[in-house]
C-alpha cells in the first residue's frame, strides 16, 4: 500500500543542521544572526561570477523588498536564513554569467522563440503531465530541471546527455531529499524532468517561485502589482542563450506566474500557443498550501499552516482573477482550456484536442512516444501526497464558496 505523506512530515532531517538552529537561536538571543543585507548579497553574487555586470538594476526592489518581508514575516531559522541568502546570490551570479555569455555571443539576440506552448494552469492540474507530453514532441524542447538552474554555457546537442551539471543536480535534489524527504511525494524532480520556466523570472527576484522558500505575504502582495517586464526580459535572454546551445523549433513551457501578467507575456511572446488547466479549485488550493507548508518547514523555526493557506488562497485567486478578467476582454479562442479530468481520463485524446485548437496535429511518432511515457511512469512512487484543508482552516464545502465564480465560468467538476 503506498505511504500516505502529508505536510506534517515536512521537517529539516538533519541532526547536524538542527543542532546548528538551536546554537544560533541562542546566539540570536544576544543579538546575532547570519545576515541579509542586500548590498553584502550583491557582493557575494559579484564575486560568485567574477564580474560586476548585472545587465541593470531592476532586481534591487524586489530583492530589498523581498529581504524586508523575510525579516519581519518569515521567521526563519538560522538554517533558513543561511539558505536563503543562498538561494538569492545563487540567483543574482547566475543572472550575471547570463549577461556575460550574452555579451560574448551577440548572435544570442537574434534568436526567434517562435510559437512556444506555454502552460498557464495553477500548481496541481496537470500542469506537470501535460507539460511532459508536449516535450515528447520531437519539434519541441522542454525546459529541463537542471537547465532552469544552470543556463549558461548552454548544452549542447554533444553534450546533452552526459553534461556534467545533469549528475551536480541530481546530487543537489538527492541531498534536498534528504534533508526533507517528504517532498518527494508531492512534487516530481529530477534533473531530466520538465521544469517550470519560472527560474528564468527569478534572475530579477520578481516570481511566486521566491515565495515558495519562506512566508513572505508583503513581498508577495508587492508583486502582484509590479511590473513584469523585467523578469521577461531575463525569461527571453534565458531562452534565447539555450536555443543557441540546441536549435528547437518550439519550446514546452509553464508557470502560474503567466496567469497575473498575460499582457506582459504576450508582448514578449505574441504568437504563443497559451493552455489553461483547470481543476477542482477545492483540492488544489489544499494540495499547494500543503506542498509550501512542506518546504517552509525546512527553513522556518516554526510554520503556521492556517496562515500559509491564508496567504497561498490569495495568490491563487489573484492569478484566476487576472486570467478570467483577460478572458473577458481577449478575443474568442485565445487560449485552450483543458479539464484535469479529462487529461487524467484519456492523456492522448486531450493533446490531439490541444493541438487541433491551434490547426495541427500531433505526429505519429508523438503520438507513439506519449503511449510510451504513460506505460512507464508511475504516479505515486515515493509515497502519495495527502492534505485536509482543515489543516488549513477550512472545508471543501468553504472552498466550492470561495472559488464559485471560477468554477461556474469554466464549468469544472468538482472531486471532494
Amino acid at each position: 500500500m503506498t505511504r500516505a505523506v502529508t505536510y506534517r512530515d515536512g521537517k529539516l532531517d538533519s541532526r547536524v543542521l538542527r543542532t546548528l538552529n538551536i546554537a544560533g537561536g541562542a546566539l540570536e538571543r544576544v543579538g546575532w544572526k547570519p545576515g541579509l543585507d542586500p548590498d553584502a548579497i550583491v557582493s557575494d553574487a559579484i564575486k560568485l561570477a567574477g564580474s560586476a555586470d548585472l545587465g541593470g538594476k531592476s532586481f534591487r526592489e524586489p530583492l530589498e523588498r523581498f529581504v524586508e518581508s523575510l525579516e519581519s514575516e518569515a521567521n526563519l531559522s538560522t538554517f533558513g536564513r543561511i539558505a536563503v541568502r543562498k538561494m538569492m546570490t545563487s540567483q543574482l551570479s547566475t543572472r550575471i554569467r547570463l549577461q556575460e555569455w550574452t555579451k560574448a555571443n551577440p548572435h544570442a539576440t537574434d534568436e526567434v522563440i517562435r510559437r512556444p506552448w506555454i502552460i498557464l494552469g495553477l500548481p496541481r492540474t496537470g500542469t506537470s503531465i501535460l507539460s511532459n507530453l508536449l516535450g515528447l514532441d520531437p519539434m519541441v524542447r522542454p525546459l529541463r530541471q537542471w537547465e532552469g538552474r544552470s543556463i549558461v554555457p548552454p548544452s549542447t546537442l554533444a553534450t546533452e546527455i552526459d553534461d556534467p551539471r545533469i549528475a551536480e543536480s541530481n546530487a543537489q535534489m538527492d541531498g534536498l531529499h534528504r534533508l526533507n524527504p517528504a517532498i518527494q511525494a508531492m512534487h516530481p524532480m529530477g534533473a531530466m524532468l520538465a521544469e517550470e520556466c519560472i527560474p528564468f523570472m527569478m534572475l530579477d527576484l520578481r516570481c511566486l517561485g521566491i515565495e515558495t522558500q519562506a512566508h513572505v505575504p508583503a513581498y508577495g502582495k508587492w508583486l502582484e502589482s509590479c511590473d513584469m517586464t523585467p523578469a521577461y526580459v531575463q525569461h527571453k535572454k534565458a531562452l534565447q542563450a539555450l536555443q543557441v546551445g540546441q536549435p528547437t523549433e518550439s519550446w514546452s513551457l509553464k508557470t502560474p506566474n503567466h496567469l497575473w501578467c498575460l499582457e506582459t507575456l504576450i508582448e514578449f511572446y505574441p504568437d504563443a500557443r497559451l493552455i489553461w488547466t483547470h481543476r477542482d479549485p477545492g483540492p488544489v488550493t489544499t494540495s499547494v498550501s500543503s506542498l509550501n507548508s512542506t518546504m517552509q518547514a525546512m527553513f522556518a523555526k516554526q510554520v503556521d499552516p492556517v496562515a500559509i493557506g491564508a496567504d497561498w488562497i490569495g495568490k491563487l485567486r489573484h492569478a484566476v482573477r487576472c486570467g478570467m478578467e483577460y478572458d473577458a476582454r481577449a478575443e474568442e479562442g485565445w487560449c485552450v482550456h483543458v479539464h484535469y479530468s479529462e487529461m487524467m481520463r484519456d492523456p492522448l485524446a486531450t493533446m490531439r484536442k490541444i493541438y487541433a485548437h491551434f490547426g495541427e496535429e500531433p505526429s505519429g511518432l508523438h503520438e507513439r512516444r506519449i503511449e510510451a511515457w504513460l506505460r512507464e511512469k508511475p504516479q505515486t512512487e515515493f509515497g502519495r501526497h495527502a492534505y485536509d484543508p482543515m489543516d488549513f482552516g477550512w472545508t471543501y464545502d468553504s472552498l466550492a464558496d470561495d472559488w464559485k465564480d471560477y468554477v461556474e465560468r469554466f464549468d469544472i467538476a468538482r472531486e471532494k
